[in-house]
């Protein structure tokens, strides 16, 4: 394993992630760019590095309801999705009836 010297010696480099990871590091950092004392453009960073345990315990779980990354958020938003669609494609049937055109629906055939 490579060694990175520290000012206290040499550290593992698993060791400097171990605790990164463990406790956390923030980077934060502001670009403006001005012309003539107007602000035209203000990007603010803000990057925060540490473990999934670290993040929950300060309070960071984004990805428990998004749905790229968590399978029971994708199926709750798959299924309000569907639910949403099947509203609105009724709401249409219900004005194409009302104008007396056919609504699209397979005409059930009596035997």
């Amino acid at each position: 394993m490579e060694r990175v010297p520290t000012a206290s010696g040499t550290a593992n480099l698993l060791d400097i992630l171990d605790r990164v990871l463990d406790k956390g590091l923030v980077i934060a950092g502001d670009v403006r760019v001005s012309l003539a004392n107007v602000e035209l453009l203000t990007i603010q960073l803000r990057l925060v590095i540490c473990s999934i345990d670290k993040a929950e315990a300060i309070g960071i779980n984004w990805w428990r309801s998004d749905r790229f990354f968590s399978a029971d958020a994708r199926a709750l938003s798959d299924s309000k999705e569907l639910e949403g669609l099947k509203a609105r494609v009724g709401e249409l049937e219900q004005q194409l009836n009302a104008r007396g055109l056919p609504s699209g629906k397979p005409e059930k055939k009596g035997r």
